[in-house]
């Protein structure tokens, strides 16, 4: 991973490998967040994550002699903020939406990428950009199932809130922190979730409320005394999630964030092939056509990039 400032030539093909890498260590991880969830509530494995991830890269900084002081302290900690409050919107909208809701609106990102890139930045998006954008949006919805798109209410715009957050952060990590270092972009953003966890956990000591039994009480859970499975997990997580997230910021450090975006859409298909490989669960053809879908969708912004760059 480069450790300096971002360089400004637009690199997609590399944005796509380290988004490739990213997917893969993230979609493993997260297969496990159901053995945290069991015992432990989300704001506490937040926060201890969050502790375990800034050890790992604080030593990784003193080895490596990385800077992880901001260049600019304000726009670090909007982006922080922004991407933090999307992934506890995101979480939180899973305690009373399915599942499959929940991810077909965090997967609106692109889409308020290619927006918020067009009209707030003047960036230009030609058509080929947009049908990527439109081929996988619609490999999500064939992978999540019909029931992504219906029983949609107002709760359900909390996703897509999410998504549209989440968006904002990407496009503020080449708009905004141009001159930070994807260490410290990882930085910042394990410390907003770690605040947040915090919050979280204060929050429920003072006002407790009934907690379901096991990972139906993740949200509603608060300060427990977990056993040595959930640090275990909680490690796995946080070393991957160093790793993983800090590809992630630096492909879109290095390119386009419309064309990053859209091959986010790749984390779908590595959760699921995990999830086969760990659990043995199994994928319907729809689901593998969607997935189809999605890896078409990354293979024309990456294959449009390079004619472009040729």
């Amino acid at each position: 991973m480069d450790h300096g400032p971002m360089a400004t030539k637009d690199r997609t093909l590399a944005a796509a490998g380290f988004i490739l890498v990213y997917a893969s260590i993230i979609g493993f991880t997260d297969n496990f967040v159901k053995v945290i969830a069991s015992e432990a509530g989300l704001w506490q494995f937040h926060f201890t994550r969050t502790c375990m991830a800034l050890v790992l890269l604080g030593l990784a900084a003193a080895v490596m002699g990385w800077r992880l002081r901001p260049v600019n302290a304000r726009a670090v900690a909007a982006r922080s903020a922004i991407h933090g409050l999307a992934m506890v919107i995101y979480f939180g909208a899973l305690a009373f939406l399915p599942v499959a809701l929940v991810a077909a609106g965090l997967f609106t990102a692109p889409i308020f990428v290619l927006l918020i890139s067009r009209f707030a930045y003047g960036h230009p998006i030609g058509p080929v950009r947009i049908l990527a954008v439109v081929i996988g949006f619609l490999g999500v919805v064939l992978v999540l199932g019909p029931e992504a798109v219906s029983g949609a209410s107002i709760a359900a715009l909390l996703p897509v809130l999410a998504g549209a957050m989440y968006a904002t952060g990407n496009i503020a990590t080449r708009e905004w922190c141009p001159e930070e270092s994807a260490q410290t972009l990882l930085g910042g953003f394990f410390l907003a979730l770690g605040v947040l966890g915090l919050i979280g956990m204060i929050v429920l000591a003072l006002w407790p409320i009934p907690v379901p039994e096991g990972a139906d009480g993740f949200l509603q859970r608060g300060a427990v005394w977990p056993s040595a499975t959930f640090y275990l997990w909680t490690f796995v997580q946080a070393a991957g999630s160093l790793l993983g997230v800090g590809l992630m910021i630096r492909a879109y450090q290095i390119t386009d964030a419309g064309r990053a975006s859209v091959l986010e859409y790749l984390i779908l298909p590595a959760s699921a092939i995990w999830s086969y490989f760990i659990w043995g669960e199994t994928l319907s053809l729809q689901a593998i056509g969607g997935m189809a879908l999605i890896v078409l969708a990354g293979s024309i912004i990456a294959l449009r990039a390079k004619a472009q760059e040729a």
